[in-house]
């Protein structure tokens, strides 16, 4: 619709163009020394201010029209990617850095009303304006018409040549630009790292050299702009002149009117303004082109989990055995399968410990089973129905998940321990938080569960943002609970009491134990060592 807007506010500005120049050539040839009073052109003097009002109008409706374009698709775009991200590819994108992916998301795509608000409306002006008045001063003036039509296309012509120059100018500053941010969000997240190896300097120093890359890539972009209006200003320019020696040929011969030449002559700009003006605002949207360019090579990129256009019922864990029948994984770029043909059976009510060195497959396995990956081959069974034909929402609400390094997001701690289950009174949020020993860390907090977590708020230890985990896992009340490396991060002390709640937490559930330590695994029903993407020891357990 927007873009049909500007079709029609096009025509009708072309035609007050026109309109504006007849009339305006008409007030001054009127009003020559020797013709008619003020008064006797106040009737077309009102008119043309009604012509200049109404084309203020249109360029005000070119603006909003696009501006409101802009908002939807450059929403629409970040919805998707999103999407992408969530529905797709939960596990995340490999080879994405967070910070390019970021600056192209918030910045990048901001960058886009340029393009909808300006240039697009600008590219229909373009087209339509020059018709127009070609089609007016052809009958008028076949001289003029004809330089027109001839010097017209030299303008475009400059505009691709110069405009595949800045196109390439503008990726490699984009490109910089988001290697910047990547390099400042590491040190940011990094920086007690970088201080506790003597490396902040090298930091500085590295984030300087892109910065100066940035600013040299920034430059030659501006140079190719500047250049770019020079030579587009010096083509309309010397089309104008040639116009106007035109025009002043036939006024000495008698074989123009005045009011005509004039309307002709000050028709001559308009015809190369919006062509003009396209090249600048093409400059001005690029930025917003190059990331939605990026965007969309994220987009393009293939789903990791499949969402089966008629899913099954999901299975409820608590009804039959979770199965993995000969399941190989290998992820993109690796030349070798993290896991290998493996076989597991995690029967409900059971505890299952996952064990075995860092990189062995422990954590690509609770991933599989959370549906955030698919297997290459294989199958995951639950009571017999394969996971890669239930809808993986649906299976998600069977599970509870307490990763190694669990994220806090900024909201409350109510927000945040509730993220699982939404909808839970406070009698059950109150019951999940003394079930994971979270009583002592409210107390503390000045407004209790409504303190603010994240960025510039409370901060939490490892140890207590463990139990948050564990909070949401007590609050989802999941048939099947997946523990990934749980006490991973944490001393011996907060081991033990991570430990008590674990112990709470898989009463009556399945579960899926991740760990390296002997003492959590020695609780497990079962016990299964992977080494090298293989299943290397099974052992009874309690």
């Amino acid at each position: 619709m927007p873009l049909v807007g500007a079709v029609v506010l096009g025509i009708a500005t072309s035609l007050l163009v026109v309109a504006q120049a007849v009339l305006l050539g008409r007030v001054i040839a009127g009003a020559f020394p020797g013709g008619k009073s003020l008064d006797e052109v106040s009737g077309e003097l009102w008119i043309l201010a009604a012509v200049v009002g109404a084309r203020a109008l249109c360029a005000f409706g070119f603006e909003t029209s696009g501006r409101l374009g802009a908002r939807r698709v450059v929403g629409e775009l970040r919805a998707s990617l999103t999407a992408h991200m969530l529905e797709t590819r939960p596990a995340g994108l490999r080879g994405q850095r967070a910070g390019e992916l970021v600056t192209n998301a918030v910045q990048g795509l901001s960058s886009l009303e340029a393009y909808f608000a300006r240039y697009l409306p600008q590219l229909v002006l373009a087209v339509v304006v020059p018709i127009v008045i070609l089609i007016y001063v052809f009958p008028h003036d076949l001289a003029a018409g004809t330089i027109l039509l001839v010097t017209l296309p030299i303008i475009p012509l400059f505009m691709i040549l110069i405009g595949l120059a800045a196109r390439t100018a503008t990726e490699r500053r984009w490109r910089t630009l988001s290697l910047l941010s990547a390099h400042f969000l590491d040190a940011v997240k990094g920086l007690q790292t970088l201080k506790a190896n003597d490396r902040a300097q090298r930091q500085v120093e590295s984030l300087r050299e892109t910065g100066e890359q940035y600013r040299k890539e920034t430059m030659v972009t501006l140079r190719i702009a500047f250049l770019s209006s020079l030579v587009l200003e010096l083509a309309a320019m010397m089309g104008t002149a040639l116009v106007a020696a035109a025009v002043a040929i036939q006024l000495i011969n008698g074989g123009l009117e005045f009011s005509t030449a004039l309307a002709v002559l000050l028709l001559a700009p308009e015809l190369y303004l919006p062509v003009r003006m396209v090249g600048q605002q093409f400059h001005a949207s690029t930025d917003g082109l190059t990331a939605a360019n990026e965007c969309f090579e994220v987009l393009d990129t293939p789903a990791a989990v499949s969402v089966p256009a008629a899913p099954l019922a999901s299975p409820d864990p608590r009804m039959g055995p979770l199965v993995l029948e000969r399941v190989t994984f290998a992820y993109e770029g690796r030349g070798e399968a993290v896991l290998d043909s493996i076989d597991l059976t995690l029967s409900p009510g059971e505890q299952l410990a996952l064990v075995g060195p860092s990189g062995q497959g422990k954590s690509t396995v609770a991933a599989l089973i959370l549906r955030l990956l698919d297997p290459q081959s294989g199958r995951i069974l639950c009571n017999g129905v394969d996971l890669l034909e239930v809808d993986p929402k649906a299976w998600r609400q069977h599970l509870a998940w307490v990763p190694q390094r669990p994220t806090l997001f900024s909201a409350t701690l109510a927000e945040n321990i509730r993220l699982g289950r939404p909808d839970a009174d406070d009698g059950a949020l109150a019951a999940a938080c003394a079930d994971a020993g979270l009583e002592r860390l409210i107390d503390s907090m000045p407004q209790g569960l409504e303190t603010r977590l994240g960025e510039g708020q409370r901060t939490l230890s490892a140890g207590e943002t463990q139990r948050v985990a564990l909070a949401r896992a007590f609050l989802r009340d999941a048939p099947l609970v997946i523990l990934d490396e749980p006490t991973a991060h944490l001393d011996a002390e907060s081991s033990a009491e991570i430990g008590d709640s674990i112990a709470r937490l898989s009463q009556s559930r399945s579960v899926l134990l991740v760990v390296h330590r002997p003492a959590l695994a020695a609780a497990a029903d079962r016990i299964i060592t992977l080494r090298e993407g293989v299943v290397v020891d099974r052992q009874v357990g309690r």
